[in-house]
């Protein structure tokens, strides 16, 4: 069972609601867990929401409606049409706004008494802290590793709650980490998956709703640490598959070697998260060659002697179609090696021109010594200025 948790809200600042606010939240104020006392708690409480994307939308969309009194978002990102059919707080109007812009004109529509802060910055060691130290709970809707692990590291060193959800395809997971009371994400994840290993929801795809179960599962556990209540996700991990509608639950531990929130803790700083996760290249690794769409264009064009390797999977394949272009999953490349010819430049290209970086080192690893580029942008960029009849996706 999780740890029922106090409220982390101070007395000091309640006050009455008035009637408007009593008509508005009687439903929660009709349940005896939350009452007068939690709604108010509610109102006073601030949330700060990494990203306003799958994750961040049902966040902040049920935190407003809640009543949750302020409520600060951290985006750099603008709307695309792409992000619509998951995320649900922005709609075709907002293509080309920034997110946090349409998101915080959204959630006062839904409900005009609560307080949204814009962050519109990309949360760095830099400035995490200034930013996140004015919030009870940081509400983690981010889709990348280094980001998950810069939060982590100042909620911990704030002791701050992280609620934490992330999402994959079919598959979902959300926990609170609060090393004040349980263990951290560091606990559980002590480091980062190589880097290309986990493609994102960009490359590897979502189900529209998956975003939605967690979303609303991490809002859940922020008004639960709010207000106080029994059988937080505190030393639980949620795991959800929305294919099969299954449900499992692991239980964690604290680890006392971690380093940021164990006994002899070494972590007293924000590090480089780019670095830890690996994403800056090895001073002796050789830098990946890089084509525009527009160079590739006219290579082709001139007849130069190319070879295009399309590491995309099938079912990507499926949608747009690279034309010429030799078909390898990028699991298979080391394998196939012998396929090709060591004096002929290779372009390597896949949706975002990010896997196919991850491709050319392999191959180097395995020992090819011919030239080699990587498609920059992908084939979304050939799309957009090559070849405009073919979709983005």
């Amino acid at each position: 069972m999780g740890l029922h948790i106090d409220s982390i809200i101070d007395d000091s600042r309640l006050h009455a609601l008035s009637n408007d606010e009593i008509a508005r939240y009687s439903r929660h104020i009709l349940l005896p867990e939350i009452g007068v006392k939690g709604q108010e708690q509610l109102r006073a409480a601030r949330v700060l929401i990494i990203g306003t994307g799958g994750l961040g939308a049902p966040l902040a969309l049920y935190l407003a409606a809640a009543g949750v009194g302020t409520i600060g978002l951290v985006d750099f990102d603008i709307v695309e049409t792409s992000n619509l059919q998951r995320q649900i707080i922005h709609g075709s109007k907002d293509i080309n706004r920034p997110k946090v812009a349409s998101a915080k004109e959204r959630i006062e529509n839904l409900n005009p008494q609560v307080n949204v802060i814009e962050h519109m910055t990309r949360l760095t060691r830099e400035n995490a802290l200034d930013i996140m130290r004015a919030y009870d709970v940081v509400a983690d809707g981010t889709d990348n590793y280094q980001t998950r692990y810069l939060v982590n590291d100042a909620c911990v060193l704030l002791g701050i709650p992280n609620v934490y959800g992330s999402i994959f395809q079919f598959e979902g997971q959300a926990s609170v980490f609060y090393a004040e009371e349980g263990p951290c994400y560091r606990c559980l994840y002590p480091e980062p998956p190589p880097p290309g290993l986990v493609p994102s929801c960009g490359e590897g795809g979502v189900i529209g709703v998956l975003p939605g179960i967690v979303g609303t599962i991490q809002a859940g556990e922020v008004i639960k640490l709010i207000i106080g209540g029994a059988d937080s996700l505190i030393g639980r991990l949620l795991l959800i598959d929305a294919w099969r509608m299954k449900f499992r639950e692991l239980k964690l531990e604290k680890d006392p070697q971690c380093p940021i929130c164990g006994k002899d803790r070494k972590i007293h700083k924000l590090i480089d998260y780019e670095e830890f996760c690996g994403l800056k290249p090895d001073e002796d690794d050789e830098p990946v060659e890089g084509l525009t769409a527009y160079e590739l264009k006219a290579k082709l064009d001139a007849g130069e002697d190319i070879q295009i390797i399309d590491i995309r999977e099938s079912h990507e394949r499926s949608i747009v179609k690279f034309p010429n272009a030799k078909e390898i999953p990028i699991e298979q490349l080391a394998r196939r090696i012998n396929e090709f010819d060591q004096s002929i430049d290779m372009v390597f290209l896949c949706k975002i021109g990010q896997r196919s970086v991850a491709a050319i080192y392999a191959l180097r690893q395995a020992g090819y010594k011919g030239r080699m580029f990587n498609l920059l942008g992908g084939v979304n960029a050939w799309v957009s200025d090559i070849d405009g009849s073919i979709p983005i996706y």
